[in-house]
């Protein structure tokens, strides 16, 4: 079913007039409509984590099935925005409009550590070049570090521990000035951030718990 989807997927694309790489654009309308798709694909069972999680828990088997099913369509998204992230390069507002550009950066940031490792320096060219937003990078940059065992350097990634059933920080580079890094980017300040999350911001005590915390997000 993957495969027929995918290579009518691969001939749609095909006949898609250049938009990028120095070519003039000419319509933008099927890119979009296929990242419609695309983005509909990547937010639908993670709109419904919380519904699963709360009704059954966040270890049930009900849980384990929406993750599946979600890393699946994430594999296939990964598929879809690859052919056209290596066809047309990273694509901007003007070429495909706010969400198509969004949908870009949420596939990347929801892929494996190849994937990331491939379109990071992709990426940090679009925000050069003004294709793609500095704070979007910002969440890749964090995520990206962490799963190679590194701080992460704005904050933008919780963890849950299973123990407590809490959301914590996960380990990040001198916290004190994380604040100005943010704002290089144009994030909000990490207390605003963090209490929507249900988490209180006290850079002090988080200093403290750091060597903790590493010892427990590192291990996984």
């Amino acid at each position: 079913m993957f495969r027929i989807q995918f290579t009518f997927f691969l001939f749609a694309l095909s006949h898609i007039p250049m938009i990028a790489r120095g070519q003039d654009p000419v319509n933008k309308d099927s890119l979009i409509k296929i990242l419609f798709v695309i983005d509909d694909d990547d937010e639908k069972f993670r709109n419904r984590l919380d519904e699963v999680e709360g009704k059954y828990g966040a270890d049930s088997r009900e849980m384990e099935a929406l993750f599946a099913e979600m890393k699946k369509a994430d594999s296939v998204n990964l598929i879809k925005v690859s052919a056209i992230l290596d066809q047309y390069g990273w694509l901007g507002v003007d070429d495909i409009g706010e969400q198509g550009n969004t949908t870009l950066f949420m596939v990347i940031q929801h892929s494996d550590l190849d994937a990331q490792l491939k379109y990071l320096p992709v990426m940090r060219e679009a925000v050069k070049n003004g294709k793609a937003k500095a704070g979007q990078l910002a969440l890749l940059e964090d995520r990206v570090a962490l799963e190679k065992k590194e701080k992460q350097v704005y904050g933008s990634q919780v963890s849950w521990n299973r123990k407590t059933g809490a959301y914590y920080l996960a380990p990040l580079i001198d916290p004190d000035n994380v604040d100005q890094r943010r704002k290089e980017v144009g994030l909000p300040p990490l207390a605003d951030y963090l209490s929507g999350l249900g988490i209180q911001w006290d850079p002090e005590q988080y200093k403290k718990d750091l060597p903790s915390i590493e010892a427990e997000f590192f291990k996984k």
